[in-house]
């Protein structure tokens, strides 16, 4: 008999700002956690001898929490994957940037675009706090994300449902969600491991991305974190595509925006063209070598990224939606088109 036979329901969080996670801390955590395998996903309806965690009979409710400014079209892909199976998605978004620049409401401007997922959208927007001299732009962050906690508990979340904490591009799986709703035996704190992509689909780096997580909600001690929480990792988990945008202004702004503005050494680095040479070739925007801690990762890495032509193991929404998604196929498309809602799919 199932442990536990009430349903939990997924509650998405999606903080609309900006994020970059430290290799530094993804060493440490790569090194020292404990993996949980991919076959350990079938729950025991087709793997018995793997000693899985016993399934419920209703599922759990997922919730997840997102954070990047202009990551529109992530955003909707997002969206579209986990919709049928996530109960509601809670946007909080800012008007200013890490690093203190004003910006509008992106989301909320567009929000006629996301009309599909209008009945689990809770949106709600945020001024951060001035101050003399300007706070840096990882206290900001920081501040930032820790509002989110405050409009949690006003979401509709109950005890034991389950929530995802991850950015805007950072996407679970939808058999990953569904893994978690069905199987008891959770962990509070799980992260995330995500196939990491840049500047699009089209260009994949490495499983190095582990800062999302899912965490089974208790009033008074779960919290909104995009941290290192947990020794454990479930591998496999979902995608993770940075700087994936289908403007180049957008990458200029992502460049001076979020908390790590100061990479940007000089001013041609903001240049459109050196922008668009750059993720046409899966080359490095700010010049750097690769942050790795052996010099057998530091050369595998170093040089542009070899271009994936597949799209097995993709997101099933990108597949079925290819043309209104090509930006995050073609990272060597020029003249990106600016245009927001175009052929969207009701």
């Amino acid at each position: 008999m199932p442990r536990n036979t009430s349903r939990r329901r997924i509650l998405p969080l999606i903080l609309i700002l900006s994020v970059t996670g430290a290799l530094a801390a993804v060493f440490l955590l790569v090194a020292d956690a404990h993996f949980l395998p991919y076959l350990l996903r079938h729950c025991g309806t087709r793997l018995p001898a793997l000693h899985p965690p016993p399934p419920l009979l209703f599922p759990n409710a997922p919730a997840t929490s997102l954070p990047p400014p202009r990551l529109l079209d992530l955003l909707e892909l997002r969206l579209r994957s986990l919709l049928p199976v996530v109960h509601r998605f809670i946007i909080l978004e800012s008007n200013t940037t890490f690093t203190g620049i004003p910006k509008p409401l992106f989301f909320r401007r567009h929000l006629p675009c996301f009309s599909f997922a209008a009945d689990k959208l809770v949106h709600r927007s945020i001024t951060p706090p001035s101050s003399t001299p300007p706070l840096p732009p990882f206290d900001v962050e920081s501040k930032l994300r820790s509002s989110m906690n405050s409009i949690i508990a006003g979401a509709g979340i109950s005890p034991e449902d389950l929530l995802i904490m991850s950015d805007a591009d950072e996407i679970p799986s939808p058999q990953t969600l569904d893994l978690l709703r069905w199987c008891d035996g959770m962990p509070p704190v799980l992260h995330l491991e995500l196939r990491h992509y840049l500047y699009s689909f089209e260009f994949p780096v490495d499983y190095s991305s582990w800062r999302a997580t899912a965490n089974i909600f208790r009033p008074g001690e779960t919290s909104y974190h995009h941290s290192r929480r947990s020794d454990v990792i479930l591998a496999d988990s979902g995608w993770h595509c940075s700087f994936c945008f289908r403007k180049i202004d957008d990458f200029v702004f992502k460049m001076t925006a979020y908390s790590h503005a100061d990479m940007v050494r000089k001013q041609s680095f903001l240049d459109a063209g050196r922008i668009q040479r750059i993720i046409c070739e899966g080359g490095d925007l700010f010049d750097m070598l690769p942050e790795e801690y052996r010099f057998k990762d530091l050369i595998t890495k170093m040089g542009p990224i070899p271009r994936s032509q597949s799209a097995v193991s993709l997101p099933p929404a990108l597949v079925e939606n290819a043309d209104m998604f090509r930006s995050c196929f073609q990272a060597a498309v020029c003249g990106r088109d600016s245009r927001r809602c175009r052929r969207r799919r009701q």
